[in-house]
């Protein structure tokens, strides 16, 4: 062993870089984290894993645009049956009937 070691022109983080993946920081609500560390630890894989593959997922199965006031009123207006819309709630007056 050398008394003294030149660390001048060393450089902070992990001695071998992994490839293609990125270390971050984030905040994570506690059930979440916590759900995903009991679903990781039930299948036998790691949670770290698990989520990245849950973004995945989520980013695979989500349309490239995002969702406009024109399209939700379209899919409202196909997604609920006709019925339902025009069903006055329960004890509603009609507005010709105001004395």
């Amino acid at each position: 062993m050398r008394a003294e070691y030149d660390f001048s022109k060393a450089k902070r983080g992990a001695v071998i870089p992994s490839k293609g993946k990125t270390r971050i920081t984030i905040f994570i609500d506690d059930a979440v984290l916590d759900e995903f560390r009991d679903r990781a630890e039930k299948s036998g894989s790691g949670y770290q894993t698990m989520m990245n593959d849950a973004l995945r997922a989520f980013l695979s199965d989500t349309d490239s645009q995002p969702v406009t006031e024109a399209m939700l009123r379209r899919v409202i207006r196909e997604e609920i049956p006709r019925k339902t819309r025009l069903t006055k709630p329960p004890g509603a007056r009609s507005q010709g009937s105001r004395r």
